[in-house]
């Protein structure tokens, strides 16, 4: 056991972790606000919260590196890219009956079990891990930076071209769809039509 795990326990909790545990329940409430409303701007929205509060759990845990990717990529380029296709393909700016498919309870279900099986397996990987807080930085660019080009670099480009095809659909979607529109104004009036 290290000097960072004798020195003090779960009963007696800093400032840090305080505020981690506030910012977690807040991310968490703006999370299930995102999946539970009915307006998909209002979602995306509530997005952009709980991004930003993933943010700030970065930087509470001194990773200030990652805590700036996640505010450039996702919170500046993901859900700006997610608006742009609403824009695009003309969804209802308004409530959306049609929003609710009935499943419900199965839904709920399921994600239920899977946020159980995901705690349980951090919780199982890192149940007697200490950070060192004497040793080198975490969460520094360097570290940082090594680990994403030299393990994640297929999953980090494979995410880059979802976005671009994403964005490539709506543009496609709101052609096609504005397109039949665009004709049928532009034709003139058959003859016997105008009177």
């Amino acid at each position: 056991m290290t000097l960072a795990a004798a020195s003090h326990g779960f009963l007696s909790p800093t400032g840090v972790e305080i505020a981690f545990v506030l910012v977690g329940i807040a991310t968490l409430g703006a999370a299930l606000l995102t999946v539970g409303s009915r307006q998909l701007v209002h979602a995306a929205l509530w997005l952009v919260v709980a991004l930003g509060g993933i943010a700030v759990e970065y930087l509470l845990l001194t990773a200030e590196f990652i805590a700036w990717v996640q505010v450039l990529i996702y919170v500046g380029s993901v859900v700006v890219l997610l608006l742009f296709g609403l824009m695009l393909t003309k969804a209802p700016i308004g409530p959306s009956p049609d929003a609710d498919s009935g499943n419900r309870w199965a839904a709920l279900t399921v994600a239920g079990a899977s946020a159980a099986a995901l705690v349980w397996v951090v919780a199982d990987a890192f149940r007697a891990t200490w950070i060192d807080l004497d040793g080198a930085a975490q969460g520094s660019a360097a570290a940082s930076g090594n680990s994403l080009f030299r393990y994640w670099v297929l999953p980090f480009e494979a995410l880059s071209v979802l976005l671009l095809a994403a964005l490539v659909g709506a543009i496609v979607l709101s052609r096609r769809g504005g397109g039949a529109k665009g004709a049928a104004e532009t034709t003139p009036p058959a003859a016997g039509e105008g009177r």
